[in-house]
Order: structure tokens, then sequence, then C-alpha cells
């Protein structure tokens, strides 16, 4: 009940958006469990007119129940026979053509509308279910892009992967199948007992006496398939982030012909999910024999009463079909508490995610942050992941339209920096201002609006050219596009692609070149016109003659605006105006890039290493 509970509280906020559909579609689930009972009543009248007329005049109504309720339910009884009595055949009354047609079309009709009203029911709810869940993931996708950095850092991608497909997919499947059966079964449960009651309770008490029994398998087998589903979605998690790493890394793969080890990896997972399986599917399909077991049980009892007692032949056929039909809803409800344990795991985790609250956050009354006037300032920061320090004491004014340099050994606090920068994380000590304004106070976007990053990590959607490089500036015109990616030098590759602009790249751009990849990200830096840059080693995937191309474009770009620029190629920050040497978090070297050389100090040993000498420089 506490998972039912739990499942309830989480997606009640989305369900009852749609209350409309979910009420008709709730009060059709309550017709349909109640209309069931007419097939123990529709049965017995049938074989009762297979007696002769004269022995069916001394078969009481029923013997259950008493004083006004009995004469009520008689008198209706009695003239719904009276309409039917003309198209029902009876043993002893020649068939004329209207009692065969009657004779045909009476359980048909039955069903038809029991049928009628539980597909309209269940269209209803999985309507609801549909969107609900559409807003479940929509929401879940929305917390997750504005969870900080160090979330992702500290999860694999098959997290996220399990937490959309396999956590909402299971709250899907327990609200399409699970809230539908929660409300057609127990309503038909008490439907058919009712009938059977007011048939004759004596044969009722017998006939359900080990119906209750069938709450212990149901119980056993939904704890077991709740520690099965945890290990599942751990299981699937492994199995969606190892997907994600050799397929994405698959040249590598071939290259050092790890083909092999990487199929072991797969056998490996997918054996213990094999396992997992067949523990799954025992739980399942042993539930339903043990029920079907207890409903013959029921049935035999029922028999052995009738021939004990002497009850009549349409009694007994009466009872046979609710007890056929009470046990199938019972098996069914053993099913909706399946769907209900697998949906409390993934509940669980969609619970986890929408609580957690993002490191880095924007304070109640964040300030738009102008367009930058005078510069902006590192003072005295520093910074740390867990007790390991990264930065230390770092102290940086750039006035604006100043271009600064920033390099060092790997692990020296370089791309640090620039997340700092970008707010991704925060100082854990001293403060950023903008125009003396700590950014902390600002509001993310425009914090970052004030900002283009041109990285490393070129990253190209899988959308048109076009798109791609909107994505600077979602508002861009045709003629901005096409202006920044002239400014990018890459108007000439892009006409020269089937569709032009409207070509669509693929995932990750696999159908450029390095170069042209990193030209796209320089337009998208460009139609963002943001006066603050960042090059967080823009050219230090490419080639030398990629990189020819690519600088061309990013010395235009860094014209009339303030450039952070991280860079390994010392040779790139010939043109910036001052450099910093970061070594373990700390400033040791400032100046420009003839001076460092000439000083001979960390810059000047860095640059022998990459040829670079001072009469060179």
């Amino acid at each position: 009940m506490e998972n039912i509970r739990q499942i309830f509280d989480f997606g009640w906020p989305y369900v009852r958006r749609y209350w409309g559909r979910l009420a008709l579609g709730i009060l059709l689930g309550v017709a349909f469990g109640l209309f069931n009972a007419t097939f123990v009543w529709g049965t017995k009248t049938l074989f009762e007119r297979l007696e002769p007329v004269e022995s069916t005049m001394d078969v009481p109504h029923t013997n259950a129940v008493p004083g006004a309720w009995k004469a009520k339910l008689n008198a209706l009884n009695d003239r719904v026979l009276a309409v039917a009595d003309g198209w029902l055949p009876r043993v002893g009354v020649p068939l004329e053509t209207k009692q065969i047609i009657g004779g045909l079309m009476f359980l048909p009709i039955l069903v038809f509308l029991r049928s009628g009203i539980g597909y309209a029911s269940v269209y209803c709810l999985g309507w609801v279910s549909e969107y609900a869940v559409r807003d479940i993931k929509l929401d879940a996708h929305k917390k997750l892009q504005g969870l900080s950095m160090d979330y992702f850092h500290a999860r694999q991608l098959g997290d996220h992967t399990m937490l959309i497909n396999r956590g909402a997919g299971s709250l899907h499947r327990c609200l399409t199948y699970g809230v539908a059966d929660a409300i057609k079964e127990p309503f038909t449960i008490l439907g058919l007992v009712a009938a059977m009651f007011l048939l004759d309770w004596e044969l009722a008490l017998f006939g359900i006496l080990f119906a209750p029994l069938s709450v212990i398998p149901i119980y056993f087998v939904g704890r077991k398939l709740r520690r099965v589903a945890k290990v599942a979605y751990t299981k699937g998690t492994e199995q969606d982030s190892l997907m994600v790493e050799v397929y994405t890394n698959m040249r590598t793969i071939k290259a050092y012909g790890l083909e092999r080890l990487q199929q072991s990896r797969f056998a490996e997972i997918y054996q213990k999910l094999a396992r997992v399986g067949m523990k799954s599917l025992q739980a399942r399909h042993l539930q339903n024999p043990v029920i079907e077991l207890l409903s013959m049980f029921g049935a035999g009892v029922i028999i052995l009463f009738v021939f004990h007692t002497g009850k009549s032949t349409p009694q007994l056929v009466g009872f046979l079909t609710g007890m056929i039909m009470l046990y199938q809803p019972i098996k069914k409800l053993g099913g909706i508490n399946q769907y209900y344990q697998e949906a409390s795991v993934g509940v669980g985790m969609l619970r986890t995610a929408f609580g957690t609250e993002p490191s880095v956050a924007e304070v109640t009354e964040a300030k738009a942050l102008p367009r930058l006037r005078e510069g902006l300032k590192f003072e005295v920061v520093d910074f740390s992941y867990g007790d390991e320090p990264v930065l230390r004491g770092l102290d940086v004014e750039l006035p604006k339209g100043t271009k600064l340099g920033v390099v060092g050994e790997s692990g020296a606090g370089k791309s640090t920096l620039v997340s700092l920068l970008l707010r991704f994380y925060d100082p854990t000590a001293g403060s950023i201002t903008i125009d003396g304004a700590d950014i902390r106070e600002a509001s993310l976007e425009s914090l970052r609006g004030q900002m283009a990053l041109v990285s490393q990590e070129i990253v190209i959607f899988n959308q048109s050219v076009a798109d791609n490089i909107a994505c600077g500036k979602l508002d861009a015109t045709r003629e901005d596009i096409i202006a920044a990616a002239k400014a990018a030098n890459a108007h000439e590759f892009i006409e020269g692609l089937p569709e032009g602009y409207d070509t669509h790249l693929g995932e990750q751009g696999t159908r450029l070149s390095g170069g042209q990849r990193q030209r796209i990200a320089i337009a998208r830096a460009f139609v963002r016109e943001a006066p603050i840059l960042i090059l967080d080693e823009a050219t230090a995937s490419l080639d030398s003659k990629a990189e020819a191309e690519v600088q061309g474009a990013i010395d235009r770009l860094e014209e009339g605006r303030t450039v952070v620029c991280v860079a390994h190629r010392l040779s790139t920050l010939r043109g910036m105006d001052r450099i910093i040497v970061l070594e373990a978090g700390r400033v040791v070297e400032t100046g420009g890039f003839a001076e460092l050389m000439e000083r001979n100090g960390a810059f000047a040993a860095m640059a022998r290493k990459q040829g670079i000498t001072s009469s060179s420089a």
C-alpha cells in the first residue's frame, strides 16, 4: 500500500490536469465492473428456461434478500423477464424467428455492452496516462537541464536514459493498465459477489471461501518483483552506458581491435539481465496457477454443496459462471500489483531526481545583468572539487576589450577558471564580478547571454546547418546566419553541401571535417554577438592546416570583444594583451607574450617544449 500511495502522490498532480476524461474513465470503469454481474443473472435465466414451465413456476427468485429489497429486486427481475420472455426460447415452446434471434443475441448483447463500456473506460484512462507521462517526461528533462554540472559528472549517461525511458515507462504502464484495472476489477468482484449472494447466500459463502487466500501469492510475488526490478534498473543503466560508450567511440575500438573485449562486456551484462528476467518470469507466472488452483477448490466446494442440498441446475450454472468470472479479476489484480511494484522503483528514481537541488542556483531576486561596460574581475578566488583545491587566491582583472591568455600544465586549473566564469560552479571563496556586480546575484540567462563559448569539444546537433548556427541566437534571421558563416570562413563549404544551409549534419556533424565543425561553432559565436568570448582550447584538436583556416576566423571573432583564451598551443596566444600562467591553481607569471619569453620562466619553458624560442617569438 505504501508503494501505491507514493505512486499516487507523485502522479496525481499530472493526472488531475485531465480530470474530465479521468472522471469519465473512472465512471465507465465502475459501470464495467458492476455490469459483469449481469452474466450471473443471464446464464441462470437461460438455464431456467431449459426446464419445463411447470417446474420453473415453483422456483423462488431468491432466498437471501429480505423484506423490501427482496420485493423490489423481484419486481425488477419480473419486469425485465416480461420484456425478454417473447425473445428467449423456452423448453416446450415452439421456436419462432423472434426467439431464434433472441437466443442468438442475448449473451452477445451482454458481451457487446460490457466490452464497449470497458473499451471506453480504458481509452479515457489511457488518454490521461499518455498525456500525464508526456508531462512527466518533459518535466524530467526540464529538471535535469536545470541541475548543475556536478550532478552530471557524478552519474553515467545510462542513469539519465533509464530515468526517462524505463522509469517513466514503468509509470506509464502502471497508469495505462494498472489504474484502469484497479478501478474495473474491484467493482467486478463486488458486482459478482453481490449477484451470487442475491442468488443464494449459502452457495456464495462456500464459493468465495478460498478467494481471500489469493492475497498470499499476490503479496509474496509483489515483494520479489520489486527486488528484481531494482536489479533490472541497475543492470539496465550499465547496459545503456556501455552502448553509448562503445558506439560513440567506434573509431578507437576498431583502431585498437577492441571488438571482442567490448562484446565480452556486453555478454556479461546481458547474462545478468537474462537471469533477472528469468526471476521476474518465474514470479509472474507462478502467481496465476496458484490463484487458479484456489478457484477450482472453490468450484469443487460449490458442486459438493449443490449435491448435498439439492439446489437447482440453474443455480449451479449461475454460480459456476460467477466463480469462473470472479477469479479472473483476482488474477488481474495480481497483475496490477506487478505493475505497481515495478512502477514504484521507477517513481523512486524520478522522485530522487525531482528532489535534487542544483548546487548552483539563482538567488530569489536575481538581477538581469546589463551588457558589459567596464570589465570583469576574479577577486581572490578559491575553488576545490571536494577536498582537493584547484584554484588558490586567483586575482585577475580584465578591463573591457582585454584579451587574456591562460596557460598551464594539465590540471593547473585552466578549464576550471572557464567553468567558474560561466557559473557552472561557484567559487569556494572569493567572488567573480562583472562591472562590479557579483555574478552570483545575476540571473543565469543574463550572465551566460553575455558570453560566447568556442571549445575543443565541438558540439554539432543533429539539425540543419542553419539551425546549428542559430543555436547562438535563436531569433537570428537567415541573413544573420549567412553573415556569421561568412565571418567564420564557413559559407563556401556550406554552400557546397547537398542542401546548403538546410543540410542536416547528422549526430555530432559526422558529415563534416574537424575544421568545418569548428567553423560552424565559430559562426554560432559570431551570431551570438556576445561581448565576452571564451576560447577553451579551440584549435587543440585540429591539424596545422585546419588550425590555420580556423585561426583567421577566430582572429576576426576576437575583434572588439573581451577574450579569455585557454590554450595549449602557445603560438595561438601571440595576439593576447596579457597572459597568465597557472601552476597548481596559482598565478605564477603574468605578462605579454614577448615579455614572458624574455623572462625565461615557466611560460618560456613550456614554449621551448613546443619549439618556440625567443627568436621565433
